[in-house]
């Protein structure tokens, strides 16, 4: 399964684009994710088999794209997002930010 970049449509393993992963946003439910190749930066919704990409709107996430993607689940923690497809896992943590 290869999962493709919207913006430069380059396509990743499993390992490389969950590895891109910087930062998970559990009030929003949103993972950061920027392209190894062309350096965009896309928020998306990991969900039960599937990837939802897509843009803020009237001050939810719409999502607009969805990608099957079989197997993949997701385990929501206090300070992270942990995904799992297959025999391999991931975990994207949430970046602290600090009052204003």
């Amino acid at each position: 399964m290869l999962i493709p970049c919207l913006a430069c449509e380059s396509r990743f393993g499993p390992d490389e684009f969950f590895r891109a992963c910087s930062d998970y946003n559990r009030g929003r439910d949103l993972v950061a994710w920027t392209c190894p190749r062309c350096g965009n930066h896309d928020e998306l919704r990991v969900l039960p088999g599937e990837l939802g990409f897509g843009y803020p709107q009237c001050g939810r996430f719409a999502v607009y794209d969805r990608l099957r993607v079989p197997g993949l689940r997701r385990q929501r923690g206090d300070l992270r997002l942990d995904i799992s497809l297959e025999s391999a896992s991931w975990r994207v943590f949430t970046r602290v930010r600090q009052p204003v």
